[in-house]
């Protein structure tokens, strides 16, 4: 029997919001949420008992205190407070896990109003259809500029010839069920790469079309050093395929080696071996870069494997709007 909700039943859903020295954004994108999720109440499609969970992930200006304000101000937007920056990725596992148990739905999305508010009512729909994920994926790339659409669309492509299972041009723009995130919960990865990890997951999924639009206030936290980052965590976190191509590269290495040797050894008793700096040069600069990049990429997972045994925590919520305080999860 196919899975369908009762749509009778408007289910409670909380937009996770996370923030990272927003208080020049905050003021304009905020009401814009709300008058969203006024929208769909008035349409029944959520519950009364729908909130905005924004999570201030270690600002070091006034966006925790804008925060507290808005919370004051209306009853519909709390707030946790992580205890030092932790990144983008531990701020939304926060506020998921935060939410999950108060929530029947959540959405993630960008706190800065660049993800089509829009879409957010048909994934309600979707999810009242019973679809557990419901994946944001941009219908184009016409705001970025060549260099990021180029090396953005290479990096989809990237992590699907290394096997790795990821939404073509999703982000973190979702809708995720309870159950999901309960499941959510037995993954323990320190190195998180959630765009990969609810692929993983599983559940009845599909996808919602949308425009990304430009920024409303503010400059991006989020350079070319962090999207690097976040692809090395990504590939390393879901594939293993880059440590099987050392091993093949390397055993071509080897087999042309041995091809080298033999021809070198035919040489030397046809006495026709000519002493040749430039070969030797070539041969050796050549092996010590297929070494050292490598050793690199060992490097990397070694260092990946290092810090999951740590077993630190992933994020520390160290204020909420309420007053409360929570340990380390």
């Amino acid at each position: 029997m196919e899975n369908r909700r009762d749509k009778r039943k408007s289910p409670v859903l909380y937009l996770v919001l996370p923030c990272y020295n927003e208080e020049a954004v905050l003021p304009v994108s905020i009401p814009m949420f709300l008058e969203k999720l006024e929208e769909m109440l008035f349409h029944g499609k959520i519950d009364q008992e729908s909130r905005i969970l924004l999570v201030d992930d270690g600002s070091r200006d006034r966006t925790w205190e804008l925060i507290c304000q808005m919370a004051e101000k209306d009853c519909r937007c709390i707030g946790i407070r992580q205890s030092r920056n932790r990144g983008h990725q531990n701020a939304i596992l926060a506020g998921m896990m935060e939410a999950r148990k108060l929530a029947d739905a959540v959405i993630t999305a960008d706190c800065d109003g660049q993800d089509d508010m829009a879409a957010m009512e048909e994934m309600v729909d979707a999810y009242l259809d019973g679809c557990d994920i419901v994946y944001g994926v941009r219908r184009s790339r016409e705001l970025d500029t060549g260099f990021k659409r180029m090396t953005a669309e290479g990096f989809y492509r990237l992590m699907k010839l290394l096997g790795a299972e990821t939404v073509y041009n999703h982000a973190d723009y979702r809708l995720v069920s309870r159950q999901v995130l309960e499941e959510l919960e037995h993954y323990q990865e320190v190195n998180l790469y959630l765009r990969g990890l609810f692929p993983l997951i599983g559940f009845k999924s599909t996808t919602v079309l949308y425009d990304r639009k430009a920024r409303i206030a503010g400059e991006t936290h989020y350079p070319l050093r962090k999207m690097i980052g976040l692809a090395i965590d990504g590939i390393t976190s879901l594939s293993v395929k880059p440590l099987h191509l050392i091993a093949g590269f390397g055993l071509g290495v080897s087999l042309l080696s041995m091809l080298g040797i033999i021809w070198s050894v035919y040489e030397y008793f046809r006495n026709a071996t000519i002493p040749g700096w430039s070969s030797t040069i070539c041969i050796i600069c050549f092996l010590s870069g297929v070494q050292l990049i490598s050793i690199g990429i060992l490097g990397e997972y070694l260092g990946k494997t290092y810090m999951e045994v740590k077993k630190r925590p992933r994020y520390i919520i160290s204020e909420r709007t309420g007053g409360k305080e929570e340990g380390p999860v």
